[in-house]
């Protein structure tokens, strides 16, 4: 895309900037230039309701808002940057950077081990510049790429960012686009590759200025957080313009890897050519253009496996998921937890066709939803969801925003971990669960409006109804609220969360260096229940390479007969061992035998062995 062609304020150098702005609903926009030197220049009306001029004698660092007939002043829709917030004035920026990752072209999807975070609570400052130093800790630790919760402009300085409202400009409060890729930049230098959490299903309420311009929502429709974007009615076209340059922009100009889709079984759409689809290919051919690897990662409720289906095969052509039911499945297990959505689950069969197939309903009764829910994702490859045990949504829409470290023993976090690392998908850590974080991940706002924020605060009391919860929680317009959400990053020195942050790296270690674990395949893997002991046994293998692993969901010792197991097996990893505080392993350090098999698990306990050739 040329720079001549794109919307909003771009620098073209040598003291002159074209500005784009889509207004069909404006008879005049002139864009009212505040500093250094205030003057109004008019726009050009033309073609499909776009306003546009080249201005001379402005340079990076100006700026401006737009003047709408005359009357209203409003920021650019396509801002690059709001130094003063959201209702304040739009600033021109430069987009050159000096980069220095030009080797880098991204990592195949199958090595991704994702490392989930929020810029504002992961450090002290919540900064881009402050999460640099930590980059090295999560390459020591087998990470391979960082994902940022949105970044897009919010309003005030304390938002998990899901209430951008420009969606091209990057938070003031984080640092602004250079520090954006900086932290980008550093990250490459590592071989990290950098996944941004975007949201196209929505805009936030406050400083929401883009009905102003044009029909940018739709009142046909409508989602839990407000008017539904125009997707698929009059001027949709030029809605959803806006917002596959969005995308584009986020990998171009900040070299971002991979874009998270935010909730997208929110994106309300009847057309034949959904937005998604036309999304998901023209971000793939600017990839091919590109030269490098590049991915799009949905996050939906609905269980549509077409979200991850090529287009030849009927699908939107995305590149991978998030699978919750991977994560209810073992939630419930681990906590006894049967409100809410999580009563659809509970029982070992679910973690079991999580680990077979991936979605766990696929057309089946939910008794949360009252209907049925799902299709098979039997067919989808291993890499193309995303697994967790914690992750923003499920620590953070609790009532009191526990992490999974409040809510289990040390030995059950153990095998979290094992769950997770050592499944066929792409894993996915949430800052700091891989030492066993205790500060909670609460909700958190900065708006500006009484009447917005007591309408925050209902929502939230709504929402923690279905799940029972009763009493007083965090609000989320409190600064102490947010305080509380950051991270201690002494912990991991400590006692067992350093114990625990060993455990992660080893499982780490051991997934990338095992070839039956590094190979993500739902066809090389043989998943079973042993019956009446709430176990499973779980089977991987990639050529030569093959291993085996046992996990107990018992809260007692359990001794069990194994399926037949030619070869000879060596431990490679057991939960229960002295080095993992475990309470002491009963699992022999080898087993080797064409006949059955009986091994001893401690409560809670996982062992893993590998076939020696």
């Amino acid at each position: 895309m040329s720079k001549e062609s794109r919307l909003g304020a771009t620098y073209l150098g040598n003291g002159r900037c074209q500005f784009t702005v889509w207004a069909p609903i404006i008879q005049k926009v002139e864009v009212h230039i505040v500093s250094p030197e205030e003057r109004i220049v008019p726009l050009v009306m033309s073609d499909r309701g776009y306003h546009h001029s080249v201005v001379e004698g402005v340079e990076p660092s100006c700026r401006y808002f737009y003047r709408l007939d005359s009357e209203k002043e409003r920021p650019d829709p396509a801002s690059r940057f709001q130094p003063e917030g959201v209702h304040g004035l739009s600033q021109v920026v430069d987009s050159h950077f000096p980069w220095t990752d030009q080797k880098w072209t991204g990592l195949p999807l199958e090595e991704y081990i994702i490392y989930e975070l929020h810029v504002g609570t992961f450090t002290t400052d919540g900064t881009f510049d402050a999460v640099i130093p930590h980059l090295d800790r999560l390459k020591d630790l087998g990470i391979t790429a960082v994902e940022l919760m949105p970044a897009a402009q919010f309003p005030g300085n304390r938002n998990w960012g899901y209430d951008g409202v420009f969606p091209f400009a990057v938070q003031d409060s984080y640092g602004g686009p250079d520090k954006l890729k900086c932290l980008v930049n550093a990250c490459h230098l590592r071989k990290l590759a950098v996944i941004l959490d975007v949201v196209y299903n929505h805009l936030g309420p406050e400083g929401n200025c883009l009905a102003d311009f044009g029909p940018y929502f739709n009142d046909r429709y409508k989602t839990p957080w407000g008017a539904a974007l125009n997707l698929d009615g009059p001027h949709s076209d030029e809605v959803r313009r806006f917002f596959i340059e969005n995308a584009i922009h986020w990998l171009t100009e900040f070299h971002i890897d991979a874009l998270r889709l935010d909730a997208l079984h929110a994106i309300l759409d009847i057309s034949s050519y959904p937005f998604i689809e036309e999304l998901a290919e023209s971000f793939h051919k600017q990839v091919e253009k590109l030269g490098r690897k590049a991915y799009l990662i949905g996050e939906s409720t609905a269980n549509d496996a077409r979200l991850i289906k090529s287009k030849e095969s009927g699908g939107y052509g995305l590149d991978a998921q998030w699978n919750d039911e991977f994560h209810h499945s073992l939630h419930v297990l681990l906590t006894g937890e049967k409100t809410g959505y999580y009563q659809d689950f509970g029982q070992l069969q679910h973690m079991a066709k999580a680990f077979q197939e991936g979605f766990v309903y696929s057309g089946q009764y939910s008794s949360y939803r009252d209907r049925r829910h799902g299709v098979s994702s039997k067919d989808i490859p291993s890499h193309q969801l995303v697994v967790f045990a914690q992750n923003h949504d499920q620590v953070g829409n609790r009532a009191n925003s526990e992490r999974l470290s409040q809510l289990v023993n040390f030995e059950a976090l153990k095998l979290a971990a094992g769950v997770v690392l050592l499944s066929p998908y792409v894993p996915l850590l949430f800052m700091g669960e891989e030492y066993g974080e205790t500060a909670p991940f609460p909700y958190f706002i900065s708006h500006s409006e009484p009447d917005l924020i007591e309408a925050v605060r209902k929502g939230r009391r709504d929402e923690f109804a279905a799940f029972q919860w009763e009493g007083e929680f965090p609000d989320p317009q409190d600064k102490v609220t947010f305080l509380r959400a950051k991270l201690n990053h002494q912990l991991r020195s400590d006692g067992q969360h350093h114990i625990l942050l060993e455990l992660y790296r080893v499982l780490i270690g051991l997934r990338k260096e095992t070839p039956a674990l590094a190979h993500l395949s739902k066809d090389n893997m043989d998943v079973r229940i042993i019956k009446n002991h709430k176990l499973l046994f779980l089977r991987r293998w990639n050529g030569d390479s093959e291993v085996m692993a046992v996990f107990s969901f018992n809260d007692s010792q359990v001794t069990v007969t194994l399926p037949v197991l030619a070869g000879h097996w060596r431990k490679s990893f057991d939960s229960a061992g002295e080095r993992w505080q475990g309470g002491g392993s009963v699992v022999p350090e080898e087993l080797g035998s064409k006949r059955e098999v009986t091994v001893t698990l401690g409560p809670w306990a996982f062992a893993l062995f590998v076939k020696e050739t």
